[in-house]
C-alpha cells in the first residue's frame, strides 16, 4: 500500500497530498501522522491539499479526525491550499471542519502555527507569574 509522505520542518510536520485519498490511504495517513507526531515531538501539522480537486465526506471526516488526534498529542493542525470548490463541497456536505484552521498556502500556515506557539508561550509565562506565591509577610489577625 502506498503512503503519503510526511516531511519534518523543525517542529512542524508537512503533509502534501498529491493524489486522491482512497479510504485505506486516508486511514494509513492518520495512523502514520499520529506516530510521527509522537516520534518527533512536533507541535504543528500542515496538511497541503492544493492538488485535491474533490474531497468527499470520508476525506473531510478524516481531516477532522487527524486534527483532533493531533490536538490531543499537543500539535496544532492547519489545512492549506483548499480550493474554493472543495470548500463549497465540504460546507454542502455539512462538514465545515470545526476546529480545523485553514490558510491559503504553506507560508501562511507556518506563520499561523508560529503565532499560535508564541501566544501559547506568552500565556504560560503569564500563568507562571500569576501562580507565583505571595511572598509578603503574614499579617496579624485583628482581635
Amino acid at each position: 500500500m502506498d503512503r503519503v509522505p510526511i516531511l519534518s520542518l523543525r517542529d512542524v510536520l508537512l503533509v502534501s497530498i498529491q493524489v486522491d485519498l482512497e479510504d485505506q490511504l486516508a486511514v494509513r495517513l492518520q495512523e502514520d501522522l499520529a506516530e510521527r507526531i509522537v516520534a518527533t515531538g512536533a507541535h504543528g501539522v500542515i496538511i497541503d491539499i492544493t492538488a485535491l480537486d474533490i474531497v468527499d465526506s470520508f476525506v473531510g471526516r478524516t481531516l477532522a479526525t487527524i486534527a483532533s488526534v493531533s490536538r490531543v498529542l499537543d500539535a496544532d493542525t492547519v489545512v492549506v491550499g483548499m480550493r474554493p470548490a472543495v470548500a463549497i463541497t465540504l460546507v454542502e456536505l455539512g462538514l465545515p471542519l470545526h476546529g480545523i484552521r485553514t490558510a491559503l498556502n504553506v507560508d501562511l500556515g507556518l506563520d499561523m502555527l508560529q503565532q499560535t506557539r508564541l501566544s501559547a508561550g506568552a500565556d504560560r509565562e503569564t500563568d507562571v507569574v500569576e501562580a507565583s506565591p505571595d511572598v509578603s509577610a503574614p499579617q496579624p489577625v485583628p482581635r
